[in-house]
């Protein structure tokens, strides 16, 4: 009772999963990925084992066809599952139980697999994968979310709305540099699950996101101190110390990953100048 699409995207370097249903708490679910080896989803009448035991085969070099097969061919009740897998390389797969309840099918191709159940029809899928395949300048995690959305456009699970998540691994992509989670988040509980989880992403970009070098404008002259007053005017004191007082804001914002001293990323410097003005 749930749609999903498990995705590598083209640099060979992350893998992620983005999932919707009329179910409490689908992220807890469905979604398994690891860094360099690939992602799984498993619905339907998930079977929690599929995605421990489909990573340790991607992880042992196993192909996303092998993967399903071997998750499958051992399960006695594989007619009722859904599962779709891509692999360390790319490749692809997905299954489908005769016993899903319609609508039930799948699409894949190098780099995804998308399937769906007790979906309103075909479109739910073949809307997520003509996202998939119209935008590549998209951000992968963005990427994933937009095909989530077309699928959910197109009607998505037939018995309504509850929940979506979005997962998305690469190595060093956590908070840090100290994980290989880059994205994770989870609406357990919502009407309009897909919009809410479009505006946790926004602001998991504005959190998380890292500055682009190029753009980074030096504290110097005139800019220091436009910087300094705004400080001040929100409580961080910057006369005897305004390295000090900006990373205290920083830290107080939980803007650390876009901090990079000497400079100020434009993304911070505008919302600086949101929260400091009268």
């Amino acid at each position: 009772m749930t749609f999903s699409i498990v995705g590598r995207d083209d640099t060979g370097t992350t893998w992620g999963i983005a999932v919707a249903s009329k179910f409490l708490a689908v992220g807890s679910a469905v979604p398994a990925a690891e860094a360099g080896t690939g992602a799984v989803a498993t619905q339907a009448m998930a079977n929690l084992r599929y995605r421990p035991d489909g990573l340790q085969q991607l992880r042992e070099g196993t192909s996303a066809a092998a993967v399903v097969a071997a998750l499958t061919g051992a399960d006695a009740d594989r007619d009722h599952r859904q599962v779709g897998v891509v692999d360390r390389e790319g490749s692809s797969a997905s299954f489908t139980g005769d016993a899903c309840i319609s609508w039930a099918g799948h699409r894949t191709g190098p780099g995804y697999a998308i399937q769906g159940n007790c979906l309103v029809g075909p479109d739910v899928v073949e809307a997520a994968e003509q996202s998939w395949q119209g935008s590549v300048e998209l951000a992968f995690p963005r990427r994933l979310l937009m095909a989530l959305a077309a699928g959910d456009e197109a009607g998505g699970d037939k018995r309504g709305r509850q929940s979506a998540a979005l997962l998305v691994v690469t190595a060093g992509g956590g908070y840090g540099g100290g994980s290989d989670v880059a994205v994770d988040l989870r609406v357990d509980d919502h009407p309009a699950p897909v919009p809410e989880l479009a505006r946790l992403l926004t602001l998991h970009g504005l959190y998380f996101g890292k500055p682009d070098p190029a753009t980074l404008l030096p504290l110097v002259g005139a800019l220091r101190d436009e910087v300094a007053g705004h400080l001040r005017r929100l409580g961080h004191e910057p006369s005897d110390n305004f390295d000090g007082a900006f990373k205290t804001w920083v830290g107080t914002e939980n803007y650390e990953e876009r901090h990079v001293p000497g400079s100020i990323d434009p993304v911070l410097l505008d919302r600086l100048r949101d929260q400091a003005s009268p």
